[in-house]
């Protein structure tokens, strides 16, 4: 009887034994993991860092890729091969007030989209400019249209640094300074970053049908969750297959901001913040930029403080007309684009002037 009363203790103390290993077992490695945890965390705050504000140099001119058909050797020194107004300084610069040139590439080499946008991480608030592709530049070459920029730069062994670096010289033209940094998007990243973040809730405002050989849209009317091939139909759509369903550039801008707001939106959800590994791949596999990946990390960080949309304003630069057929540039309302550039994304304390802009108003 008591060797059974012995056995039974001595299971039983085994047992306990067993759960004390088990507990300190699972307390120790909450604990190592945890440290892991904290250093990790530790080590990417460390990392992840806001970009210096560029300096104001001049533009190196000389390093510039040769343009020489048509006069479009020129064309290398608008906006006078400076980064901003003649007589700004470095020192004239807002705090943590951030630029960016964000264009979206279609298959060619022509900009599907084009769009200026900053950060203010002061009032933690976002602004985004919205450029119209048809936009008459002072430039010699023949086509005129601001999205012909990244075109000409690359057609004569510019490659694609050639092309963003005369797009932001013929940018600086029209808004007075050149943005501090680029990305460009292709439609291919557009299509992955809107899958990823599990589709962009949008309200369309009409049916859309468009075929051609090509691009086919059939977009129904209504609020709903567009897949990645659907948000870039509703983004590129101008035209329908009835006459009576073409959009403005405007308008058509104005649905490529609802869906960067819906993007924010989605970006912020939890689930999405997890995937911060995806979309560093897509990003380095589909979207060139200059930003370095621990600057973008903390851009995306500093997004995460504005709060919905209500802090993330769009516009679009306005125009005074169009010549009509047969380039139908749109003509720039100089006075009213300074105005918005102070309002919005001119990062230097000093106003931009309409004397700071070489706007054309006739083709």
């Amino acid at each position: 009887m008591n060797q059974k009363r012995s056995k039974v203790r001595e299971q039983g103390d085994r047992k306990r034994n067993k759960n004390k290993l088990f507990i300190k077992t699972f307390l120790i490695t909450v604990g190592v993991f945890s440290l892991l945890v904290l250093s990790g965390w530790v080590f990417i705050r460390v990392w992840v860092r806001p970009p210096d504000i560029p300096q104001i140099t001049a533009v190196d001119l000389d390093s510039a890729a040769s343009l020489p058909a048509e006069g479009n050797e020129e064309d290398l020194s608008v906006g006078g091969g400076l980064h901003a107004p003649e007589g700004f300084t470095s020192e004239d610069r807002k705090e943590s007030f951030y630029t960016f040139l964000i264009v979206g590439k279609d298959e060619g080499v022509s900009m599907d989209t084009i769009m200026i946008a900053s950060y203010d991480g002061v009032n933690e608030t976002a602004s985004i400019v919205g450029i119209p592709r048809d936009s008459l530049v002072n430039v010699k070459r023949r086509v005129k249209k601001i999205n012909a920029a990244y075109a000409a730069g690359t057609l004569y062994g510019g490659g694609k640094d050639g092309g963003i670096d005369q797009l932001k010289r013929e940018i600086k033209t029209i808004i007075g300074f050149t943005p501090d940094f680029y990305v460009m998007v292709d439609l291919e990243a557009f299509v992955k970053i809107v899958d990823t973040v599990g589709g962009l809730e949008v309200d369309v405002p009409f049916d859309m049908d468009y075929d051609d050989a090509d691009l086919h849209i059939h977009i129904r009317k209504g609020r709903q969750t567009l897949d990645g091939n659907e948000a870039l139909h509703f983004a590129r759509y101008r035209k329908g297959n009835n006459s009576k369903d073409t959009i403005s550039d405007y308008q058509r801008i104005e649905n490529q901001q609802a869906l960067i707001k819906a993007g924010l939106s989605a970006l912020m959800k939890p689930a999405n913040l997890l995937r911060i590994s995806d979309f560093i791949e897509i990003f380095d596999e589909n979207v060139y930029s200059d930003i370095k990946v621990e600057n973008m990390l903390w851009f995306a960080e500093q997004m995460s403080k504005v709060r919905g949309t209500d802090a993330l304003s769009t516009y679009t630069l306005p125009t005074i007309g169009t010549s009509g057929p047969p380039s139908y540039y749109e003509y720039l309302d100089a006075p009213s684009i300074a105005e918005l550039v102070n309002e919005t994304i001119n990062p230097y304390k000093k106003n931009i002037e309409v004397k700071d802009l070489d706007i054309i108003t006739s083709g």
